[in-house]
């Protein structure tokens, strides 16, 4: 047991390292000059339009948790979930391990509710699903339109794929549909059931979930040049690809290995370019969001305290 609790942070460090050391062989000739000039050169209208990406991909994520809410037939407002989203993702893109950081969030905001452990544990694994479903159509969708675009990783990542496997992605996130509208029996891991949630809400989830990951790519794409852009549609595909990579290192932020995968996807711009935009990515996506959560954790904390001393006073008065 106490084994396996360091597994995973060992295998998050050493990927971090050996990303970051193929990352050097391929920018060792770039300077900080080269990579402070590329950021100035980014327009104040991209500058903006990263932003608004940044907006609409969070909101997306407050969505993940609105769509498990209805489907435990639980009202929380608007506010409250879009503040417990938005911290609950602004730690765990950082800290990594997200289904576990972002379960210890949920769980402190989410009983303040009224919500039991199963119920949140429900809560957690539709929002990972959320995520999962939109993550299979979109890459589907990118494999059928640019079946080529594995190409760019060739030697870097065990990637093989074609149309025909975007064809196949596709149609599990349809029969993922088909189940909610046949109501097939819910899914058993050990003791833990998932029921298919009622087709108005599997619709919402392959809505939202695909919007939260075209802002995310859209932070990106914003903020490269056009000089050597492939176009939107193969920078959503190797931001698919790299964010998936980054989340199966289980390295905190994907740190190295975001950089390592778009700087080989993007062979034809100027790394200096690429890495500038992964800048911006991070701080709208990542920095500023953590930090603006720590504030939100502490709010929280200290409006609980006072909850409970409140309650305990009144308890001494009866």
């Amino acid at each position: 047991m106490k084994l396996k609790k360091y597994i995973w942070p060992v295998v998050g460090v050493a990927t971090i390292g050996f990303s970051v050391w193929l990352l050097y062989k391929e920018l060792k000739h770039l300077s900080l000059d080269d990579v402070w000039g590329s950021l100035a050169a980014i327009n104040p209208h991209h500058w903006l339009m990263s932003g608004l990406c940044t907006l609409v991909a969070y909101a997306a994520l407050a969505g993940y948790d609105r769509i498990a809410l209805q489907h435990l037939k639980r009202k929380v407002g608007w506010l409250f979930i879009t503040l417990t989203s938005f911290t609950t993702y602004a730690l765990s893109h950082n800290v990594g391990a997200s289904v576990f950081s972002g379960a210890v969030v949920r769980y402190r905001a989410y009983t303040s509710r009224g919500l039991s452990v199963s119920e949140i544990g429900v809560l957690v694994a539709l929002c990972s699903f959320t995520f999962a479903i939109g993550t299979i159509m979109l890459i589907g969708f990118i494999l059928v339109y640019e079946p080529e675009i594995t190409e760019r990783f060739v030697g870097v990542l065990p990637v093989e794929a074609s149309a025909t496997t975007g064809v196949i992605l596709l149609g599990i996130a349809g029969l993922y549909l088909l189940g909610s509208l046949f109501k097939l029996r819910p899914l058993r891991i050990g003791s833990f059931t998932l029921f298919y949630p009622a087709p108005h809400l599997v619709i919402q989830q392959l809505v939202i979930g695909p919007i939260e990951l075209l802002g995310a790519a859209g932070i990106i794409y914003f903020a490269l040049p056009e000089a050597g852009n492939p176009g939107f549609m193969v920078i959503l595909g190797i931001f698919l690809i790299s964010f998936s990579a980054a989340l199966i290192s289980h390295a905190p932020g994907g740190l190295g290995v975001l950089e390592l995968v778009f700087v080989t996807g993007l062979p034809d711009m100027n790394p200096a370019d690429v890495i500038a935009a992964l800048l911006v990515f991070r701080l709208f996506y990542l920095i500023i969001p953590f930090i603006i959560g720590l504030f939100i954790i502490l709010f929280f904390e200290r409006s609980q305290l006072a909850v409970a001393e409140r309650e305990e006073r009144q308890a001494e008065l009866k």
